[in-house]
């Protein structure tokens, strides 16, 4: 049991990074992007930004990679809501993790998930805390911050409401929540996207509203019925089943819409 289960995970692994599809979508992007590197308290947060084509200035989203690290999909995915009229930083968690000091493209195939186990959530706050107010300090910014992750960084997008009281709005992409002490802090709306055949997460469901609305918090669930875990990156590749493509597509279309009326 346990060696089939290692042997799914590194398959699991494996597509993850497969992503020619969505390096080739961003390599024909108008739109500028570039690395930068955060520096706070002796480390350095390697950060992937993109600016949307816009003379206004414009809110902020720190957007939150999957547990597979900063992959090509995840790039893809910021350049697609810079797209959208945002400055979206990704940073990439992983940085300094891998070897010589590297970060998740150093790392070899499949070592990410174990990499990012070891991180601690302060560090994780703090890297996450640095980030947003680099880019809140952009001349481009306008002073709005929104929050948003996929898988272990839809986790991340939840605590990170817990600490920090400017945010405009949570965007939890099939992410486990934060511990029910913790849910008091939060001051921002959370929105959740969930898909309907993910047990582990959607077992925690019931809890998580019920914690929420104890605290007096706002949180809006919404379940992709007949969607699969990840499928914000899986509803987009070229193999992606009917089902999640639906949920992609729908997520993306009320994710966009909760933005617009938070801006």
């Amino acid at each position: 049991m346990k060696r089939s289960f290692i042997l799914a995970m590194i398959l699991i692994s494996q597509l993850a990074f497969a992503q020619d599809w969505a390096k080739a979508k961003l390599e024909k992007s108008p739109r500028h992007r570039e690395w930068v590197t955060v520096k706070h308290d002796g480390r350095l947060v390697e950060s992937f930004v993109v600016y949307p084509e816009a003379k206004d200035k414009r809110p902020v989203i720190v957007l939150i990679h999957e547990i597979f690290g900063m992959t090509d999909w995840v790039q893809d995915q910021a350049d697609q809501m810079a797209e959208a009229g945002y400055i979206v930083i990704a940073p990439d968690l992983l940085s300094g993790m891998g070897p010589n000091g590297g970060r998740t493209t150093d790392l070899p195939q499949g070592k990410a998930n174990e990499a990012i186990s070891k991180l601690s959530p302060d560090q994780i706050t703090a890297d996450l805390n640095a980030v947003a107010n680099y880019a809140l300090k952009l001349p481009s910014a306008n002073g709005k911050l929104f929050v948003a992750g996929f898988c272990w960084g839809g986790g991340q997008s939840f605590r990170f409401a817990t600490n920090r009281p400017d945010l405009a709005a949570a965007f939890v992409f099939y992410g486990p929540p934060p511990d029910k002490e913790a849910m008091a802090k939060i001051k921002a709306p959370v929105y959740g996207f969930y898909a309907g055949n993910d047990a582990r997460i959607g077992a925690m469901l019931p809890d998580t509203k019920e914690n929420m609305k104890a605290a007096g918090k706002t949180f809006d669930p919404v379940t992709y019925e007949g969607a699969t875990h990840g499928f914000m990156r899986a509803g987009e590749a070229p193999d992606a089943s009917e089902a999640n493509v639906k949920a992609r597509n729908e997520s993306l279309a009320r994710w966009k819409s909760l933005m617009e009326k938070s801006k």
